[in-house]
């Protein structure tokens, strides 16, 4: 069964272990820099949620929400009261094996609970080179909004 649980000091290292494989590097940022952002986006008195994805017991990936942006000049607009998946990986071991999709539904749930308030939406980014995110989160019901974050597309799912 597949479930996410928060990042502490008990899985910390086991989620820092984590990574995907090497032609998707380009797409998805090191778990520590995420942990790293998350810390600091929490000292900012802004919200960010580590979770490691678990299959059983076992580490499979990690993905980290936030809510209602980081205040940050430059991030979409669009952030602003809403929730947003920053991060999502599974790690090239357990790639290829529906898990990516198990993590999402997971994920989605986590936000639709409303963890940290109400929301109307969810939004994600990716690398326009990405074509398999895009399928992926395309699937799910996530349509590109027309703003950018850098250079990723940002794409939003109504809650």
């Amino acid at each position: 069964m597949l479930t996410l649980k928060k990042v502490d000091a008990q899985n910390i290292h086991e989620i820092l272990a984590l990574s995907v494989k090497e032609e998707q590097k380009p797409f998805v940022a090191e778990n520590t820099e995420s942990i790293l952002e998350a810390y600091t986006t929490i000292t900012a008195g802004k919200v960010a949620l580590p979770f490691g994805i678990y299959e059983e017991e076992q580490p499979v990936g990690f993905v980290m929400f936030g809510y209602d942006g980081t205040g940050e000049e430059g991030e979409p607009a669009a952030l602003a009261g809403n929730y947003a998946i920053w991060r999502f990986m599974i790690d090239r071991h357990w790639q290829g094996r529906g898990l990516g999709r198990k993590a999402l539904e997971a994920a989605l749930a986590f936000v639709r609970s409303k963890p940290c308030g109400e929301a109307d939406y969810c939004l994600l980014s990716y690398e326009p080179e990405n074509t398999v995110a895009k399928a992926l989160y395309h699937s799910f019901g996530f349509r590109e909004i027309g703003e950018m974050d850098g250079d990723e597309i940002v794409a939003a799912l109504r809650l």
